[in-house]
């Protein structure tokens, strides 16, 4: 198979390739995703469809999330090799319960929740105090706190969010939580109204999401491994985005037989036009990136906001050891 290598990564595959067994033959690794297969997860399928992994000397198989499956459980029983964290509140709590869990890179640079709002009733970030926000119970106990202390929501504009987007499409003064490339293709799809859409990483929730996470022992007993995976995983995500992504998608929807190719392509545009992953420190060191002062930054948030207590040994949550590996280098062709 042909490969576009990005011309960011640092590592050269033939190093990786110790990771491969003595014989030739490739070591098996599993991958579990928090979630049913999406363009959100494309640049993992795009590593498998074209073979980087396997040049690398892994032989990848993607297991996904979903509803009712916990895929970081069973990395923490040792069925799976890899797993896609959320947010970096989820590596913190992970200290907290004393689990020994480490997010290893960070694929989105911006994390993807959104509030929307109808058009004309919200122009900006401040004006969503003006209407009443539909937030699920996740979300009213991470970043709604972050709002509340840091922008002056309150509790009493909250109203619970159930995933459906019939109530905020009804009432024009309702605002409603959501990621970046679900909520507002599928409002737009069911009602035909263009929503206005705010990143609140652009309001300051400073998380990295989509992290690749794995387990402390395997990056002390098989560090090789780690790097493989890590660096093949982000060769996929650059030829994803700058690529042909045409088998990856085509994985995507055998593993998701409710997506489609539209909302796959929306997806892509979103993730593209919000710089989710080519931004930030991803811009001078490569996808995948992670700096201490931005996981700083988000602990501190997170404490400020009462989320957290302070005192967490918050850097047991990450390590740099195998990202940040072209430094002065665009990751954009």
């Amino acid at each position: 198979m042909t490969v576009t290598h990005s011309p960011f990564l640092a590592c050269a595959l033939s190093l990786c390739a110790t990771a491969g067994l003595a014989d030739g033959h490739l070591t098996p690794v599993v991958f579990g995703t928090n979630w049913l297969a999406q363009a959100e997860h494309g640049g993992f399928y795009q590593s498998v469809a074209d073979g980087t992994y396997a040049e690398c000397g892994l032989d990848v198989e993607i297991i996904t999330g979903g509803p009712q499956v916990n895929n970081r459980a069973l990395m923490l029983a040792g069925k799976v090799d890899f797993h896609m964290g959320g947010d970096m509140l989820q590596a913190f709590n992970a200290v907290k319960e004393g689990i020994p869990v480490v997010s290893v890179a960070a694929i989105f640079q911006k994390h993807p929740q959104v509030i929307l709002a109808h058009p004309g009733e919200a122009e900006s970030w401040e004006e969503l105090k003006d209407l009443t926000l539909l937030i699920g119970d996740n979300g009213f106990a991470s970043f709604y706190q972050w709002m509340i202390a840091e922008h002056g929501f309150t509790v009493a504009q909250r109203q619970p969010y159930t995933y459906n987007p019939a109530p905020f499409i009804a009432d024009k003064k309702k605002g409603m939580q959501g990621f970046l490339s679900s909520e507002p293709y599928a409002v737009r799809k069911e009602a035909g109204i263009e929503p206005n859409v705010f990143l609140i990483a652009d309001a300051g929730y400073s998380s990295y999401a989509t992290t690749i996470e794995t387990m402390a022992a395997t990056i002390e007993n098989t560090p090789e491994q780690v790097q493989c995976f890590v660096d093949g995983s982000l060769t996929g995500w650059y030829n994803y985005l700058y690529g042909d992504s045409t088998a990856a998608d085509q994985m995507i929807i055998a593993a998701n037989p409710d997506m489609s190719q539209d909302k796959i392509d929306f997806a892509k545009k979103m993730m593209l036009e919000q710089g989710i992953v080519d931004s930030g420190a991803a811009l001078e060191m490569g996808i995948g990136a992670m700096t201490d002062e931005v996981v700083s930054d988000f602990y501190q948030k997170m404490v400020a906001a009462g989320v957290l207590e302070d005192g967490l040994d918050w850097e047991a949550s990450y390590t740099l050891e195998f990202t940040n590996k072209s430094v002065g280098k665009s990751i954009k062709p």
